[in-house]
This record gives C-alpha cells, sequence and structure tokens, in this order.
C-alpha cells in the first residue's frame, strides 16, 4: 500500500515528466504535421516491424475505421508500406517505408540532441549523476502493469 511519502513524490513526479515528454514533442519540427496518434503508430511500426491494420487498432485503443483513415493519411506522406501477407493473402502487414524509419530517426536525433543541450547546460555534474541513477528505477516505472 502506497504511503503518503509516495502519494506526494508520485504528484511531484508526474507532472514534471507530462511536461517533459510534451517540450520533447513540441521541439520535433520533424513531426509537425502529424497527430499524437500518427506518430504513435510509426513508432509500434518501427518497435515490431510489421503489424496488421487490426493489431495497430487494438494498440492504439482505436476503431478500424479510424486506423484505416490514419493509415491512409501515414500512406499518402509515404511513410508507411503495405504488403500482401505471404502467408494470409487476406491480411496486409504494414511497416515503414524507408521515408518513415528516416523521419523518426531525424525525430530522435532532435530530441536527444535537445535533451543533451539541455542537460549539459543546466545541470551540474552531480545532478547528471542522479539523472544517470535515476534511470533504472525509472525503467521499472516505465514497465510496471
Amino acid at each position: 500500500m502506497p504511503s503518503k511519502d509516495h502519494e506526494t513524490l508520485a504528484a511531484q513526479l508526474r507532472p514534471l515528466l507530462t511536461r517533459l515528454v510534451r517540450k520533447l514533442r513540441k521541439l520535433s519540427p520533424a513531426n509537425e504535421e502529424l497527430s499524437q496518434s500518427e506518430r504513435s503508430v510509426l513508432v509500434l511500426l518501427d518497435q515490431h516491424g510489421h503489424l496488421l491494420s487490426a493489431e495497430l487498432a487494438v494498440k492504439e485503443k482505436m476503431t478500424p475505421q479510424s486506423m484505416g483513415q490514419l493509415l491512409h493519411h501515414l500512406s499518402d506522406l509515404g511513410l508507411i508500406t503495405r504488403v500482401i501477407s505471404e502467408n494470409d493473402k487476406r491480411k496486409i502487414n504494414i511497416s515503414l517505408s524507408a521515408a518513415g524509419r528516416e523521419r523518426i530517426q531525424r525525430t530522435r536525433k532532435e530530441r536527444d540532441e535537445w535533451l543533451s543541450k539541455a542537460i549539459s547546460s543546466v545541470c551540474t555534474k552531480e545532478e547528471q549523476a542522479v539523472l544517470r541513477a535515476a534511470l533504472s528505477p525509472l525503467s521499472k516505472l516505465v514497465d510496471f502493469d
């Protein structure tokens, strides 16, 4: 059972992490034309290699119709490819195109560069060590269900 100290820490940590994530998202001119859901689909495809439209819809908690519209937009932008499954001709595997992979890499590079500059500019060596030490517990939080 969480203690009052845990609740206080959570209440302090949550808005800071939220603001940091929002700031990182806004700093990427490479993603200005994409919605958050579209960016999320590109990341899922990067992580999984290829997925079916229905799988993407479930992962993004969207209707199949909404996912279809989203995928149509990403296809129009040249960020995804669709390939008929060799095992089941009724299924279409969706994956990143070369342009989609490049978009993700460029976005990550922009965010990493900004974060690196921010850390080196505003954090002391001791604070940088604290950030390094926080990576493990933050990873555990991300993996907690």
